[in-house]
Order: structure tokens, then sequence, then C-alpha cells
């Protein structure tokens, strides 16, 4: 336990520190807090064993440290009298006034509130601390205050109740201390979480640092020395600092971007604080004649600061030897702010004092929590929102019922869909994004709503691998799309095959299953479904195959004819997947006359009869399929449409409108210039039908500025519209 008299020296030393930045009168208002809160707790003992007092004394310690006002340090020695003991919020405000009472209830109430999960009463805290913060910004600066000690002191609780602090210091109070520009704490905090969180990981790390730590010395002595000599010589004022990566940065940089120890630690980090901003600017130019630097690393945050008010020169540069360094240039004031934030140079609310830069952004950031609030319905949906300020690498959009997901940045609408549900991804055919639709592929923001449009029978597009991000979809695409493959190549090759023997006057129940076997293993396979696999994947010809089971037979060709003719072709029915493809050089639609071929690992590609790409095929039976639409062909299909029209402000964004509102997504759009009156749009739709694309050309066809609107149907009509293109230029 803490003797009195180690607790009056920490007082002493609290109050000479005070005494440097603040007036008698207003060290005493202190000093008097304390005594009041000492008697206040007197014998509540904190689980360390000491006397209660020493947390809110080391709480106003912090504060001192931040040069915070008399009344945040006389708030922080009273902050846990209104909820710890009997004393009553008019007790306090008669004694201290008015501004400290509320700042002591404002803090008073963040905690110890009752719910049925951790979750909600998380963001029911944060709720409330928004609350908080819109009256008074300095009660959000004792909370995180208090909760870097009792982060200082977490060793004495329990392993599960470590965690979960450490947890919740890292999910919320790290980012609230980074968003106010408090980088100092967010810091501390990241340290003694990610030590508490995940302490064997924080010890490798933590002895890795150590062990290359002398080897490093040597070098950043140089560099060093080598910054000074030439900010001397360019007669620049300034102090260059070493800087050290702290582990819970080496770790994350180790995990986001899948780099070992060794390239992290390459980089050396300096620090350069000067005087003014015109010397930043100069230091700048003479380390940049000092060494190389690095194209496309240079960034400036004096002229656009952060969003938090942070202020410093970037800059990487590659020093002697070729090692590479990282240099920040910053002023003194910069400097404070970088490491206080909006705690660097707290004003005193009196009439002549106007807020700085710092405090406008932490206002603004704070009202716009308040406008989240209101129309947040409940707590848990708030803090979601909130946390798209706080974690800008995570996008939160909501579902249609108001449901908030988090999404890593650059999710799609499949991403979404995974998120909902693995039967919501496989079955997911279009979006809408804000009640408009959508292509799938198209990037969400945050606060979108999200609407996923499912049909029954449909399955993952294996296009979707390229454009998802979360690894939930993609590891459930995968998973469908190898399970898909493998049945549906077999039932798409037991109908190839069923057709090629119909070429020779037998259905395959009709072979003897002896020569089936033959076949099996003359061909290297283990059965007949492997077979029809690689049938179905284009692996092997059916005709090939057929020949093999019916080499033995003696039907005649005119009979072969015959029943040839009476099968007829393959029905196409839009829901194969990956083992049918339509060909991208005439984009084949339900209603279109097609033609098939089966293509080595893709299966069956799928084209227009009059597709000059088909022609080679026509003659050859083991290449050659013919194929129509089934009657109750589904999906979506892709289509190529030319639009010219008049040059108008806005008229792409009226024709993507036009398409959207008859229910095709927009794939791809592109636009060329033929001349200065006249412009050529390409698109790429999605359509169901012939019957659907008609409605679409007739749409569009209605806008005044469009002069004419064709279907681009083949390779040969591509290369004429950009013969016609080059002709114009």
């Amino acid at each position: 336990m803490l003797p009195a008299v180690a607790i009056e020296k920490t007082v002493d030393a609290l109050v000479d520190d005070l005494a440097s930045y603040l007036n008698k009168h207003q060290v005493n208002q202190v000093r008097r807090a304390f005594y009041y809160a000492q008697q206040a707790h007197d014998g509540q003992i904190r689980q360390s064993g000491e006397p209660y007092v020493t947390h809110p004394l080391a709480v106003a310690t912090i504060l001192s440290e931040m040069h915070m006002d008399p009344e945040s340090l006389t708030a922080a020695m009273l902050h846990d009298v209104i909820e710890d003991t009997g004393i009553t919020k008019r007790a306090i405000r008669n004694q201290f006034g008015n501004s400290v009472a509320e700042l002591v209830d404002g803090v008073s109430k963040l905690n110890k509130i009752d719910f049925s999960t951790r979750a909600e009463a998380q963001a029911e805290n944060f709720q409330k601390m928004a609350m908080a913060m819109a009256k008074d910004l300095r009660v959000i600066l004792v909370k995180i205050a208090d909760r870097l000690h009792n982060m200082r002191t977490l060793d004495v609780l329990t392993p599960d109740k470590r965690r979960r602090v450490a947890r919740e210091t890292l999910d919320i109070y790290a980012p609230i201390a980074n968003r106010l520009g408090m980088n100092n704490v967010r810091i501390e905090f990241e340290e003694l979480g990610f030590g508490a969180l995940y302490p064997m990981r924080a010890r490798r790390i933590n002895n890795a640092v150590r062990s290359i730590r002398g080897n490093r010395k040597e070098i950043l002595t140089k560099i060093q020395t080598a910054i000074e000599a030439c900010l001397d010589r360019e007669g620049l004022p300034g102090r260059c600092l070493g800087r050290e990566k702290h582990l819970y940065s080496i770790y994350e940089k180790m995990r986001l971007q899948q780099k070992p120890f060794s390239e992290i630690m390459d980089v050396y980090a300096f620090r350069i604080i000067v005087d003014s901003v015109d010397t930043c600017y100069r230091v700048l130019g003479a380390v940049h004649s000092l060494y190389k630097p690095v194209p496309g690393r240079f960034k400036d945050y004096i002229a656009i600061p952060k969003a938090n008010g942070y202020q410093s020169l970037h800059t990487s540069l590659f020093s002697m030897h070729g090692v590479p360094i990282e240099i920040q240039i910053r002023t003194e004031e910069m400097e404070a702010m970088a490491n206080n934030g909006i705690a660097a140079h707290w004003l005193y609310k009196s009439s002549d004092a106007l807020p700085n830069d710092a405090h406008l952004r932490a206002r603004e950031w704070v009202n716009g929590l308040l406008d989240m609030q209101k129309n947040a319905g409940n707590s848990l949906e708030f803090i979601e929102n909130v946390k798209i300020d706080l974690f800008p690498d995570e996008i939160y959009v909501f579902s249609p019922k108001g449901t908030i997901l988090e999404l890593p940045s650059g999710s799609t609408a499949v991403d979404f869909a995974y998120a909902i549900h693995t039967d919501v991804g496989n079955t997911c055919v279009a979006c809408r994004i804000n009640r408009s639709l959508a292509p799938l592929s198209e990037k969400l923001q945050s606060g979108q709503t999200v609407e996923v449009i499912t049909a029954p029978g449909t399955r993952p597009n294996p296009a979707w691998l390229s454009f998802v991000v979360s690894g939930k979809a993609r590891s459930n695409i995968r998973h469908y799309l190898k399970n898909q493959k493998h049945s549906e190549s077999v039932a798409l090759g037991e109908r190839l095959l069923t057709k090629a023997l119909a070429g020779f006057g037998k259905r395959i129940e009709d072979i003897p299953q002896r020569d089936i076997d033959n076949m099996v293993l003359e061909s290297d396979g283990t059965s007949l479904d492997q077979v029809l696999e690689e049938i179905g994947l284009g692996n092997r010809m059916a005709y090939i195959v057929a020949k093999r089971l019916t080499a033995n037979d003696e039907l005649s060709l005119a009979a072969v004819k015959k029943e040839s003719d009476r099968i007829g072709s393959i029905d196409i029915r839009g829901s194969e997947g990956v083992v049918m493809t339509y060909a991208k050089c005439c984009h084949p639609i339900p209603g279109d006359p097609i033609i098939a071929h089966i293509s080595v690992g893709r299966g069956l590609v799928v084209h227009t009869d009059d597709c000059n790409n088909i022609a080679e095929f026509r003659n050859d039976p083991e290449k050659f399929v013919s194929a129509a639409w089934d009657p109750d062909v589904t999906g979506d299909f892709s289509v190529e449409l030319r639009v010219e029209l008049e040059n108008e402000r806005g008229i792409i964004a009226v024709l993507a409108t036009t398409i959207t509102s008859t229910e095709a997504n927009i794939e791809r759009i592109s636009t060329e210039e033929r001349d200065a009156h006249l412009s050529i749009v390409n698109l790429l739709l999605n359509v169901r039908s012939r019957v659907h694309l008609a409605d679409v050309l007739k749409k569009v066809r209605l806008i005044r500025a469009v002069s004419k609107v064709t279907r681009v149907k083949s390779s040969k009509a591509r290369k004429t519209i950009k013969k016609m293109l080059g002709a114009n230029d």
C-alpha cells in the first residue's frame, strides 16, 4: 500500500508542475479538490491495494502534463466522487462551481451501466460520451486520462478482464485519441493494449527490436550527424531526433502489409523540429539536396492538415549506402499539436478567446456525432456509424431494414451479400444501392443502403473473384465453384455424350457395361463420371467417346442420320454455371439463334449463329454442337451497344439513368468523341432477353440527344467502329 507520505509528495510534485503555467489561486483550487476527493474516498481501496485517491491524483497528473486548465484538473480529482461516494452534483457545484460540476457529471455518466451484452454496454457508453463531449470537449480529455491510468495499472486485473479492457481501448479509445490528434496518448494506448491482448507477440517483437538496436545505433548516428551538419551549413535552426517505431505499429504493418520484421525495421525515421513554417520548407529543400528523395513519397500536411489537425512535412529519402529513411519536418507548435492534439494549447473559456483549428475540427467532429446519434435507431447502430470516422480503412453500410454491416474498404454488393448470409451471396443476381440499380462490381461507400436481389437456382459467378475483397466472400465463392464445377461438368458431359451417341442411333442405357468399362480403361480414367467430367470441361471430345462406345455397332449411316435429326440440339438454360460460357465476341442473349463449340478447359462456349469466329467449327462434328435456348431460360446476359449522341452537359448521366430504369445493369461504359458535336458511347449491359433488350433500345432512342443506337454483335463490327473512329481523329 502506498503510504500517506508518498501520496503527499506526489501532490507536492503536481503542485510544482502546475505552478509553471497556472496562477496561485488556480493551483490552490486543484490542491483543494485533491483533499476533497481524499476525504470522499476515505477507506476505499483499489484492486492494487493502494488508497483509491491515488487514481484521481494520477489522472490529474496526466492532464497536467498536457497543460490542461484548472477546471479540467479539478474535475479529474473529483471524477469518481459522484459515482463511488454519497456526494452529489449540487455539493460539487457549491464547492467548485457549475463548470466543474458539469464536467464531473459528464464523466460519471459514462461509467457502470448494466446492459444485456458487452457490445450494447460499450455502444451506450460511447453514445453518452458523445453527448457529454457536445456540452464540453474537456469531458473526453478527462475520460481519456482516466482510461490511460487504468491501462497503466492493468496488471492487477484478472486475465479475462484485462483482455476485455485492452480490446475496448484499442477499438474505441485509441482511435478517439488519434481522431483528436493526441498522438502520445494513442501510442501508449496501443502499446499497453497490445501487450495485454497479445503478450507473447509483444514480447517477441520487443526482443527482436532490442536485438537489432545495437546494429542500428551506428547508422542512425551517422545519418543524424549528416542531417545536423547539413542544417548548420545552410544556417537553418532546428533539432533532429531519431524516431523509433513502437511495437503495435510494427505488428500492424507486418500483419496488414504481409511483410517480415526485417523489412519493417529497414526504414529509419527522423523528426526535424524548427522555429517557423518558412524554415520547414527550407529544411525540406536542404535534406532533398543532401539525399535523393523517393518519388511519390512527399506529403505536405502543413498546407493541407489532416482531419485531426496534424501538420507536418513528410518525405522519404535514400540515404548513405541506399538506406531508406523517413523524415518529418514541423515547427515546435506543430510538434506539441502532434503529441497532444486539442489538449496542446487549451483555451480558457473567456470572451476574448477564439478557438484554434484543432478545436474547430474537434467540435465539428462531435457535432457530426450528434447528427448521427439523432438518426441512429439505437446505440449499437450509432457506434457503428462512428467507426466510419475512427477507422477510415473500413466501411459501414446499411441493409434496407437498417442493419449495419462492417466491410473492408473497396467492398462491393457481393461482399455485402456474403456478409449477410452465405446463401444470400450464392444466389444474388443484382443489387440496388440507395434504391437505384447498380452493377454488382460497384465499390460501396460508407453510409449507403444496399439491397441484394436474389433468385432461386442461381449460382456464384467466377468473375466475382476479380472484384470481391472480403475473405468470407472469396472463400465461399471458391468453395461453391469447386463443388459446382465437378457436378455440373458431369451433367454437361452426360448431355453432350447423349447427343453424340444419338448421332450413332444409340442411348447410353443401350451400351453394355462391359463396353463402358473398357472405354474408361482405354481413357485412363477411374470411373464413367470422371470421363463425363472431362467431356463437360472440354478436355475430351464427346464424339470420340461415343465412337469408341459404338465401335462394334453395325447401325446404318441412314439410321444414324435419322436419329441425330430426331434428337436435335442441346437446350441452353442459362444456369449451367462454370462449364458453359457465353462468347465475348458476339454476346449471345436469349432469343438469338445460337451455336456452340467445345473449348478445352472452358466447356461449352455459346456464340450467335452469325458470329464469324464460329465458322471454323461448323463442319467439325467433334467440336461443333447445335444449340437452342430453353423456353424457361433465366439469368443476366451481356450485350454490347453503340450509342451516337450529341454532346450535351450531363447527357452520360441521363443515358445511364434511362438504362438503369429498365432494370438493366451497366457493366462498362466508355466515351469517344467523333467530332466537336457528336460522341460515341460504348456500353456493356446485362439484360435478360431480346425482349428486355428491345425495351432498353426503345427507351434510349427516346432521349432527345441520341441520334442512333445499335447492338454490336461481332468482332467484325467492332473493327468497323474502330476504323470509323480512327478516320475521324
